[in-house]
């Protein structure tokens, strides 16, 4: 059964508001599964909520059932289609059905095709109410990178970067921007699975590549690089710390002394052959990643590798942090060139200076 949005009641308008508030406050907390949120009512009361799990299990609407000692008789409300399928946990239908729920509200369909349009059938077969569409322009926000990822099997790639004023950046690793910028890179940083960057980035800057906001240094992500002929520096900070940021390269290199070396210091290395004009298909990189469960990729690299994606058409969204800064030095790289391809690439664009001080951030999507 699918209402019009006229038809749908104030209170229930309310409630999955306060479950689309639930799943953003979890937003990219849940691994690779979708941050959802629940909320359990009975007789315009609200017995119980939940959001879906740190890592992604259990499930947000199993978890609000839980936590009642009964649900006979009572309205689930999600913000996602509750899944059908089996997985590493049973399915929320099982859960809804068992718990005798006498209806269920979602906003949209599940994308994941193991689950998409078929729980409103399952549940209906056993006398419960589906109703779909509720609060579902509050909703398609929060779930539009997950539905992308799902939809083209692909991971949803971020590009970052970061110049002075007159669009020059350094080639060491001294900041251009301030320190309310750099939060934000980290909060970037903290929002996906992995970032990439080149062996040159490595070489030449010696990143860290992490999450240091207080509170949030354990969900630093993977790093990536891209390395043809591992020329990596071994004393480097990503590999010194490979096993508790986990570090893995893209290589064709035939360096048996070098390989040993570094899967010894813990490093993933996969071969990855290059195309007729002896590069990488960046593409069949970003597929790898997606079937290693890294479905959010960042982007932080210099200005070849970075103008290869935007080439390529693999950034989603861009990033660009502009410091009030003017580099006039020798030693340094312009990116006007750029900058003109970012603005070429993106439809629509966001400047946001308020808490950066005189810094600039630029978000295109």
């Amino acid at each position: 059964m699918s209402l019009k949005k006229d038809n749908y009641k104030s209170s229930d308008k309310k409630i999955m508001n306060f479950a689309i508030n639930l799943a953003e406050n979890n937003k990219y907390l849940t691994g690779t599964n979708p941050s959802v949120g629940c909320v359990i009512v009975k007789n315009n009361k609200i017995l119980s909520f939940a959001t879906t799990n740190n890592g992604g299990r259990p499930h947000a609407e199993s978890i609000a059932l839980n936590k009642n000692k009964y649900n006979k008789g009572t309205s689930l409300y999600s913000t996602l289609e509750p899944c059908s399928h089996y997985g590493l946990t049973p399915p929320c239908t099982n859960v809804i059905i068992k718990n005798k729920v006498k209806k269920v509200y979602y906003s949209i369909e599940d994308k994941d095709l193991r689950t998409f349009n078929k729980t409103k059938k399952i549940l209906n077969s056993k006398k419960i109410v589906a109703i779909s569409g509720l609060q579902k322009r509050n909703v398609k926000k929060l779930y539009n990178e997950y539905n992308y990822i799902r939809s083209n099997k692909a991971p949803y790639i971020i590009g970052k970067i970061a110049s002075s004023s007159n669009l020059n950046i350094l080639r060491n690793n001294s900041p251009i921007t301030n320190e309310h910028s750099r939060n934000v890179s980290h909060i970037l940083r903290f929002q996906n699975h992995a970032i990439l960057t080149s062996y040159k980035t490595i070489n030449t800057d010696n990143p860290k590549l992490n999450c240091r906001l207080n509170g949030l240094e354990k969900f630093s992500p993977n790093v990536v690089v891209i390395d043809k002929n591992l020329k990596i520096k071994i004393n480097s900070y990503v590999i010194k710390n490979s096993i508790k940021n986990k570090l893995i390269i893209f290589h064709c290199s035939k360096n048996i002394s070098k390989i040993r070396l570094l899967k010894n210091r813990g490093v993933k290395l996969i071969y990855q052959n290059v195309n007729n004009n002896q590069n990488f298909n960046l593409r069949k990189i970003s597929q790898k990643l997606y079937s290693l469960g890294l479905h959010r990729i960042l982007v932080e690299t210099g200005k070849d590798l970075m103008t290869n994606f935007l080439n390529e058409n693999l950034l989603n969204e861009f990033y660009f942090f502009k410091s009030d800064k003017i580099i006039s030095n020798r030693d340094k790289i312009n990116i006007s060139s750029l900058v003109k391809m970012i603005n070429k690439n993106y439809k629509n664009k966001k400047k946001i200076n308020t808490y950066l001080d005189k810094d600039i951030l630029t978000h295109y999507y």
